[in-house]
């Protein structure tokens, strides 16, 4: 949370992306895919699909 995205992130349903590289991470939005995973929403693009963890900017700059 709080940190800088380094990789999409698309809930489906509904398919469009909440997050994309260089956006900041924030405690709603993370509560939203969390919740939205629990009730068996799929989100495809991260490296871990469960979001147990995230790939996020070094610097947290921005890619």
């Amino acid at each position: 949370m709080g940190r800088v995205a380094a990789e999409m992130m698309t809930p489906y349903p509904p398919g469009i992306p909440a997050v994309l590289p260089g956006e900041r991470i924030t405690e709603p939005l993370l509560r939203y895919l969390r919740s939205g995973i629990e009730a068996g929403m799929n989100v495809p693009d991260p490296a871990d699909p469960t979001l147990g963890t995230v790939r996020v900017c070094a610097d947290g700059e921005g890619p």
